[in-house]
């Protein structure tokens, strides 16, 4: 099969642009202009980035979901969407395998689903990038006030000073930024390890289905007070141990052997945030107790109040909450400004977005985004909403990326995939499902949420029926990917 695949391929003619594809003037100087260092991220680098885009969730946010669905509904939710992101993962790395370029989720959905598939999925994917960013200032914000860090306040001066500082990190270049990573998230990994141990010593299962029960709920026990209902309404807070690990295929450009380095980060990740998920979930309720730490801003700290001999341990987990934050900060910033950049590149969103420097870093596409997160942050203050719009954003990109799995195994079979699925299309199913029902769930958290995203989606679709699916550039390398199966398409008609 895979040697009839590359005579196919050989004997199709080179890629020419869709009829809603306009390419620039000189092609090669228009790429040469927003090139990124290739080589720069091994399957460590990568892995790294896996788990910081991920790690901030452990410290806080998760526990939320204890006033929606208690303990055991909690329990079931964070097991289902682990599976969806486990699922999602495995079909992420076939992909990426196949297609190892910056548009990660828009290049596959472009090439399975159309230029309508790839903007929607893209789109998708920004805003769970942009407005996370600005959420994580926000507690980075609440972080160094508790810790009264220099004496400053949550407000703008910090907001500013973490964009500033972090996105300066990032023009520098690609490899220093990812290896600040991976040393930031080898420390909030650490510390989460040791509060563990440390919160164990006070474990007693009688505290876990400590939260009262709503008596009018259906289904309703201790380990489910607030009934059936409750599992599902938790869906978006079990997400929190996971989200972001599905921007690890956007370092594909600039990873070293793509092909193997990404399955492998993708897999690895997934593992210690499994890991990290059940013993923090555990450990924070079985310490103190789930109705002590359901509304708590910093919940392992309140799972080691009334333990005198763990009072260092409290500061410890202070300060490690803090290396948290910024980890994820600090990669969701990197994920957000490689879409921006491959939509631009692509013709999807303004073209001056994608240049790069000489250091080969998308210097407006991470400016820009910037200024809109500090702009959001300062203004708002509220990062539980933009978290929630985050995620909202993040399930419609799971769903259609899933679905992409789907209709590339359906449609091109013999498409060559260095890296398979385990389960193949029933593993991308199972994500899809999931994925859809983790869309609903937003509805039953935060119904505003929800309907400011879909106001920005709005937003960002009429821009792109009216404008840019005119201007999109067919040398782009999801273009060209998709134009390829078009030829091929074209040649099986004739």
């Amino acid at each position: 099969m895979a040697d009839d695949t590359e005579a196919r391929t050989a004997a199709v003619p080179p890629p020419t642009a869709s009829p809603e594809a306009a390419a620039p003037d000189g092609d090669a100087a228009y790429l040469e202009r927003r090139t990124l260092r290739r080589g720069s991220a091994g399957w460590l680098l990568l892995t790294g980035l896996g788990v910081a885009y991920v790690v901030s969730g452990d410290f806080s946010g998760w526990n939320t979901g204890l006033a929606h669905g208690g303990f055991g509904g909690l329990a079931l939710a964070t097991l289902l969407m682990g599976a969806m992101y486990a699922c999602l993962v495995f079909s992420l790395a076939e992909l990426s395998a196949i297609l190892p370029t910056a548009g990660g989720g828009y290049g596959f959905a472009r090439r399975a689903l159309g230029t309508w598939g790839g903007f929607l999925t893209g789109t998708a994917i920004l805003i769970e990038y942009i407005l996370a960013p600005a959420a994580i200032a926000i507690f980075i914000g609440d972080y160094v006030e508790s810790l009264n860090l220099f004496g400053l306040t949550s407000g703008w001066p910090v907001y500013l000073a973490c964009f500033a500082v972090f996105i300066g990190i990032h023009l520098w270049g690609v490899g220093e930024a990812l290896r600040f990573s991976l040393v930031v998230t080898a420390i909030a990994v650490a510390a989460l390890l040791v509060f563990a141990v440390g919160a164990f010593t006070e474990f007693d299962a009688g505290r876990l289905d400590d939260i009262a029960v709503d008596t009018s709920a259906l289904g309703a026990n201790s380990w489910l007070p607030f009934g059936l209902l409750g599992i599902w309404a938790a869906f978006p807070f079990g997400m929190w141990f996971f989200l972001g690990v599905e921007g690890v295929p956007l370092a594909a450009e600039e990873a070293k052997d793509p092909v193997r380095s990404m399955p492998r980060a993708l897999a690895i990740s997934m593992g210690i945030l499994a890991l990290l998920a059940l013993i923090t979930f555990l450990a924070s309720t079985g310490a103190r107790g789930a109705d002590a730490v359901k509304d708590a801003g910093n919940p392992l700290v309140v799972a080691l109040e009334g333990t005198p001999g763990l009072s260092w341990l409290k500061t410890f987990v202070n300060y490690a909450g803090l290396a948290g934050l910024v980890a994820s900060f600090f990669s969701l910033i990197y994920a957000g400004s490689r879409q921006l950049f491959a939509l631009s590149r692509a013709g999807y969103l303004p073209r001056f977005l994608s240049l790069t420097s000489k250091r080969k870093a998308p210097y407006l596409g991470l400016l820009i985004p910037g200024a809109l997160g500090f702009a959001l942050a300062a203004g708002t203050g509220d990062g539980p909403r933009m978290l929630n719009i985050a995620v909202f954003g993040a399930t419609i990109s799971y769903a259609l990326m899933a679905l992409s799995h789907i209709v590339l195994r359906r449609r091109e079979p013999g498409l060559a995939r260095p890296y398979r699925t385990p389960g193949g299309v029933a593993t991308s199913t199972a994500a899809f499902v999931l994925a859809l029902s983790a869309l609903v769930a937003t509805f039953l958290v935060d119904k505003d949420a929800a309907f400011i995203a879909l106001a920005v989606y709005a937003v960002a679709l009429a821009y792109f029926a009216f404008y840019s699916r005119h201007r999109l550039v067919a040398s782009a390398p999801e273009e060209e990917f998709a134009a390829l199966a078009a030829a091929e398409a074209e040649l099986d008609r004739d």
